[in-house]
């Protein structure tokens, strides 16, 4: 399946102006989880390349989806609901039924920014492969045991 091509500053703008709006009727722990969220959205614009950028605002994502459904579950107003409370109300529902695909499509671009996701024991893991770093106790090549061990002259 072809996701369609979508900008990351469009996502962060659309969840940016329903948490804002959201947080009329939910302040407090709803708007710190988002917006910090955000702020790790906002680092994986500025930096284009960087795959722990990209998968930290996916994790977030993921996470806040679960924390948005405790947080409208526990805080929803359920008497004397104002016109304003409604409308904020169904911007943090909205935000909160628009984060799945908003997965999806930070998830697309992780897998273009060069990220793979391994699953470990259920759960989702970065792949360790993508360092350049070699260990101290890794073997000789093959090139070095063969050249001659003469005297070195100084």
């Amino acid at each position: 399946m072809e996701l369609p091509a979508v900008n990351l500053k469009a996502i962060l703008l659309v969840h940016w102006l329903l948490t804002i709006w959201g947080c009329i009727v939910f302040p407090g722990p709803y708007a710190w989880a988002n917006f910090t969220i955000l702020a790790l959205g906002v680092w994986a614009v500025a930096q284009r390349d960087s795959v722990d950028a990209i998968s930290m605002f996916l994790g977030g994502l993921v996470v806040t989806i679960f924390l948005d459904i405790v947080h409208i579950s526990i805080f929803y107003p359920r008497a004397g609901l104002s016109d304003t409370g409604r409308f904020s109300a169904g911007m943090a529902i909205l935000s909160l039924l628009l984060k799945p695909f908003s997965c999806c499509l930070v998830y697309h671009m992780y897998r273009e920014r060069g990220g793979e996701l391994l699953l470990h024991l259920g759960f989702l893991v970065p792949s360790q492969e993508r360092s350049a770093y070699q260990t101290i106790d890794s073997e000789v090549p093959a090139d070095l045991e063969s050249r001659p061990q003469g005297p070195q002259g100084y």
